[in-house]
């Protein structure tokens, strides 16, 4: 690396400073190009919502992120799906189908009983890392930061190696506000509880990637990065960026902060 003093990075496989990227029907050649250009950055890869169902050469696909070195599973939405018309069999065929080496767990659209949820963790952790999301899609859900916190401790407890702070796509729920500001007092009341590096916060946004950079650090774990914003991101967490530009350079090059 050409610059000095930059923030040290872990490589992959890594624990902490984990990318989620969105796919949502990208082609062969899109997945490829990816994995080519950026694929040291991402962790996983969510085939979001229901989209696996209906892309061709799905599992060519799995096959190139996981060759990079990307665990690959499906939206949760699509979990749900099958649960709520009884196919959890149907399912697991699925994503055995698929080759997935990952699973998640949400209840996002529907009621589960979180009991039951748990147990459904319980049971694809057996053969796959199970990451379980948290929060409702519907912004007129609401949870008390308790019962995130609640289920956030229950669901690691259960086998889920991360938990997922529900933003959905568009950044206006869950741990935000519609106008996709995030929820400070949320926020600051889970971790409080729950250890940091076990949680992946969903952040679509750019304002939101930089507050939560700003929050814990260029070592957070981010998820529903769009493709396109991958490498944009990792200069965000590099501080090669105007917005995080000062945050991770040392104290004697303060000086040269603009004054306002």
């Amino acid at each position: 690396m050409y610059l000095r003093t930059l923030p040290q990075r872990a490589s992959k496989p890594r624990a902490v400073g984990t990318a989620m990227v969105m796919d949502k029907g990208l082609s062969l050649r899109e997945a490829n190009d990816l994995m080519e250009t950026a694929g040291h950055l991402i962790d996983f890869v969510k085939l979001g919502f229901g989209t696996s169902l209906f892309t061709n050469h799905v599992k060519e696909k799995v096959k190139i992120y996981q060759q990079g070195g990307a665990k690959v599973y499906v939206g949760g939405t699509l979990f749900e799906a099958f649960v709520v018309r009884g196919q959890l069999e149907d399912y697991r065929k699925f994503i055995d189908h698929l080759d997935l080496d990952a699973v998640e767990i949400s209840d996002g659209s529907i009621y589960i009983d979180h009991s039951e949820k748990c147990n459904y963790i319980r049971l694809f952790s057996a053969d796959r890392m199970v990451l379980s999301e948290v929060g409702a899609k519907d912004a007129e859900v609401v949870y008390e930061a308790a019962t995130w916190i609640a289920e956030m401790q229950a669901e690691l407890q259960a086998g889920s190696s991360f938990v997922i702070a529900e933003a959905r796509e568009s950044g206006t729920v869950g741990i935000y506000e519609s106008s996709g500001k995030a929820d400070t007092s949320l926020i600051h009341d889970i971790l409080k509880a729950i250890p940091g590096n076990k949680i992946i916060w969903e952040a679509p946004l750019k304002s939101q990637q930089v507050y939560f950079i700003k929050l814990l650090g260029f070592d957070v774990n981010l998820g529903n990065i769009a493709p396109n914003d991958i490498i944009p991101l990792e200069t965000l967490r590099m501080g090669l960026r105007g917005d995080t530009f000062f945050d991770f350079l040392p104290e004697e090059l303060q000086k040269f902060r603009i004054p306002k």
